[in-house]
């Protein structure tokens, strides 16, 4: 039994002391395109899912063979969680396509389609939560939800031993009495904070198959093209090839790349880093 307990507290501080090495690493900028999924496999990536960690035996990321002619990412949606690239990364512009699946699950169920990349993912996996079995990680999110596709989260996380959660802070413009953005709007600095996109329908309402009137996404069952310009701690966001939101002087500026599972079926492919221009 005293054997069985050393080993285990071995294997634990062995994943400890790889997470630790992960965020020491420098980490990496873009000299050319990085593909970070090869259309083959998820070698690029480790997952996480809040019912059973890095494990999946239910088979919620896979990838296909093909859909709509090529290979893609599918997050199943059945439990929250993501694909995190195993390197860290900054100052880079990131593309990819996303196209929602028909499934859905509770607790989302009945709720608009949900997903998202994260940016800068610092720390342990599951650290949105004290226990670190949460489905994020601290970082700068460009949110994918029906209606409001291009909407910057702030997403806070813990470390181990400190009691009160590390949060990015940003700053950008936005509509007065609001928190949308504006290029003309009124500058503010915001943390653990939603920033609302360009036009997002102020009568946005959580229900599957939310549309807004002025939406950038595609309807339902098309391909939607999202880009970042990812410099330091500025961030751009673009969507169908339309800017749709930005932010800067943000207090994170780099780390781990997150492609969300939340309940809703998702597929991603073209998943590429590009250098910024100079």
């Amino acid at each position: 039994m005293i054997l069985r307990c050393l080993v285990l507290f071995g294997a634990l501080c062995a994943l400890r002391c790889s997470a630790l090495a992960a965020d020491v690493a420098t980490p990496i900028t873009p000299r050319e395109k990085i593909v970070l999924f090869n259309g083959k496999d998820l070698s690029n990536f480790t997952t996480w899912e809040t019912v059973h960690g890095k494990a999946d035996p239910e088979r919620v990321f896979t990838v296909v063979d093909q859909i709509d002619g090529a290979p893609a990412i599918r997050c199943s949606g059945k439990y929250f969680g993501g694909v995190i690239t195993k390197e860290r990364y900054a100052n880079y512009r990131f593309s990819l396509e996303f196209r929602w699946g028909l499934v859905t699950w509770e607790p989302r169920k009945d709720k608009a389609r949900d997903a998202g990349v994260l940016f800068h993912c610092q720390g342990e996996e599951g650290n949105y939560s004290k226990a670190f079995n949460g489905a994020w990680m601290r970082s700068v999110e460009f949110q994918i939800i029906e209606g409001g596709t291009g909407d910057i989260l702030l997403v806070g996380g813990y470390d181990r031993g400190n009691p009160e959660p590390i949060a990015p802070v940003m700053k950008t413009k936005v509509t007065p009495g609001t928190k949308r953005w504006n290029p003309n709007g009124v500058e503010g600095e915001f943390t653990r904070a939603r920033i609302d996109w360009l036009r997002r329908d102020p009568e946005w309402k959580d229900v599957l198959g939310f549309r807004g009137k002025a939406d950038a996404e595609k309807p339902l069952g098309q391909w939607n093209r999202i880009e970042a310009i990812v410099d330091g701690g500025n961030v751009v966001y673009f969507v169908n090839g339309e800017k749709v939101n930005e932010g800067w002087a943000g207090s994170f500026k780099e780390g781990r790349i997150l492609l969300q599972s939340e309940g809703a079926e998702i597929f991603y492919r073209n998943v590429e880093l590009n250098p910024l221009k100079k």
